[in-house]
């Protein structure tokens, strides 16, 4: 190597070291150059903005060779500095094309208002353009397969062909499998790639749900649950119609600060056995009581799986929701309380009540706190958890974090083995399902599916929020009955957060109470539309008492329907 290449390489490397490119050095050098720095933001129709956006430039219709290629950034935007030799844009004609799988190509767009900025001392020109657009959607084979595997996800689900995890599971496995296979040869295969499938999965629902599971877990060994059931007999001193009241009523409550699924877990075994010694069928307690669960799970952000995604989704408080929903809830909850109480009364009267104060006694030994030191500093930390729910939105902080660092110092404190913890306590398959049900709507949504839906849910509703309100509430109260209400609200967060800023009056927020009060609500319906339901059947049944799907619909979905007429007139009276 000569002297002279030496000298060149360093005095190269210096220049890098020093932040000056070989681009740069070629503006500073003695041959001066015009720079054109071109910016803008491209969204789809819905104003969504795109990423990964491929962009290419070209000068009157010769592409231009950029050092990298130029894409757009996860919030649209994109920025390409153009170098041209001098006065080469004197005159010249300035396009660019972008293209997207999936999206219709914009063709060669022509750059117009291109502005001269300046000249820099070594005669460099700088020239600015600015260019906003958007990208239409285009049906391709990718649209069909994600539109497909939706389907068949819930179809798998609503028939109890394939447990939930597996067929989420294998729904997130297909739209990657063939984004890497036959998306690697053709773009119109592109669904979901690895890196959309991380980052759609919500992270502050799967911490939040673990963490909850973990304080119920340790809560759990205290009694405290059994001993609320014996001293709802007590308050009701054997009146089998006070008592059926009661547990409605605890379960409810209990709901909306646990998750309605735990509440149920933790109150069937105790029914039954208050319902065998009545000499009832304890599916009039039971069934009862799952629906009440759900009532009271909707009044709170942590109290049902739908509101836990939607406060993740929209970025709403455990104030907005307590606000918002808390009074309806609890009418509702008086209203099926009365309705269910006549519609079981030919169970309740046929009871044996027998000596109360001796039953009383029995629950009194069987059913006690086993833990009083440990029901003491569950309980403190249940209520700091609770109040940082509360003030999460004033400390900018996810729900998550404040159920989290309560799980880690309740674990701490009460010395409980978390492997223990972790192995028995925590419902890895419902976490497991969340993740791979992410995946699978975002797979839906980047084909166009989603954005599909919310368009025509707009063109039906004509941008009238009124409409818009009853037809969400109402589908989504009626898709819940059919199918489980998590899969459901997955899809429909990004249509009404879509509708929420392109319907007049609707950033109110209203939408997303509409969302909340249908899929809880209308989960109530069927005994497969919400997890509290299928628990309550599957203890029931292995108990010896087998709830059908007609017996379960002919008990619960005329109250579901009265429930949804009292919210349809509290968000158009109350919300709007």
């Amino acid at each position: 190597m000569t002297k002279s290449k030496l000298i060149t390489g360093a005095l190269l490397l210096w220049l890098i070291a020093m932040g000056m490119t070989p681009m740069t050095v070629a503006h500073a050098g003695s041959n001066p150059s015009d720079i054109l720095v071109v910016s803008g933001t491209i969204t789809n129709d819905q104003g969504k903005p795109l990423k990964e956006v491929s962009l290419q430039f070209f000068l009157n219709g010769k592409k231009i060779a950029t050092e990298e290629e130029v894409t757009t950034s996860k919030s649209g935007g994109y920025e390409a500095e153009l170098t041209f030799a001098k006065g080469a844009l004197t005159g010249a004609r300035v396009e660019m094309d972008a293209e997207k799988p999936s999206f219709k190509s914009t063709g060669h767009v022509v750059l117009q208002n291109i502005v001269r900025e300046k000249d820099d001392v070594n005669g460099v020109g700088y020239f600015l353009a600015h260019h906003n657009f958007s990208l239409s959607r285009v049906i391709t084979p990718a649209f069909w397969i994600a539109t497909l595997v939706l389907v068949a996800v819930y179809a798998l689900i609503a028939f109890e062909l394939m447990h939930r995890t597996l067929a989420a599971f294998l729904g997130a496995s297909v739209l990657l499998t063939i984004t890497y296979t036959a998306g690697s040869f053709n773009p119109n295969y592109v669904i979901l790639t690895f890196e959309d499938a991380m980052h759609a999965i919500d992270m502050n629902v799967i911490f939040l749900l673990m963490a909850m599971m973990i304080i119920v877990g340790v809560m759990k060994k205290t009694g405290v649950f059994q001993w609320m059931a014996y001293k709802s007999y007590q308050i009701a001193k054997g009146n089998v119609y006070v008592l059926a009241g009661i547990l409605m009523f605890v379960t409810a409550v209990t709901s909306a600060f646990l998750d309605n699924v735990t509440t149920m877990l933790l109150i069937i075994p105790v029914t039954i056995e208050i319902a065998l010694t009545l000499k009832i069928n304890p599916v009039s307690l039971l069934l009862p009581e799952a629906f009440a669960s759900n009532v009271g799970g909707t009044a709170t952000l942590i109290g049902d799986p739908p509101n836990i995604m939607i406060g993740s989704y929209a970025k709403l408080s455990f104030v907005d929701f307590a606000r918002h929903l808390s009074v309806i809830n609890f009418i509702c909850l008086i209203v099926i309380i009365v309705y269910f109480l006549y519609w079981y009364k030919k169970d309740y009267m046929k009871a044996h009540v027998g000596d109360v104060g001796k039953m009383i006694e029995k629950l009194r030994e069987e059913y006690k706190i086993t833990n009083k030191g440990l029901l003491i500093q569950g309980g403190i930390i249940l209520g700091i958890v609770i109040f940082l729910f509360i003030v999460h939105g004033v400390l900018h902080m996810e729900p998550s974090i404040a159920a989290m660092i309560g799980a880690a110092i309740l674990m701490v404190i009460s010395k409980v083995d978390i492997v223990e913890m972790l192995e028995k306590e925590i419902e890895w398959p419902t976490l497991i399902f969340f993740i791979m049900l992410f995946m699978v709507v975002a797979g839906a949504e980047e084909a166009g599916l989603i954005q599909i839906i919310a368009s025509w849910v707009k063109d039906i509703s004509q941008g009238n929020l009124v409409i818009a309100i009853l037809m969400i509430l109402w589908v989504s109260a009626l898709a819940s009955a059919i199918i489980d209400n998590i899969p459901f609200t997955a899809t429909m967060l990004p249509i009404v957060g879509y509708l929420t800023t392109v319907i007049p009056g609707a950033q109110s927020g209203v939408l997303w109470w509409a969302l909340s009060l249908g899929a809880c609500l209308g989960g109530n319906g069927t005994m497969i539309g919400a997890s509290a339901n299928v628990v309550t059947v599957g203890m029931a049944e292995r108990a010896g008492y087998p709830i059908s799907f007609m017996a379960y619909l002919k008990a619960a979905f005329i109250p579901m329907i009265i429930t949804i007429i009292m919210c349809s007139g509290w968000l158009l009276l109350v919300e709007m």
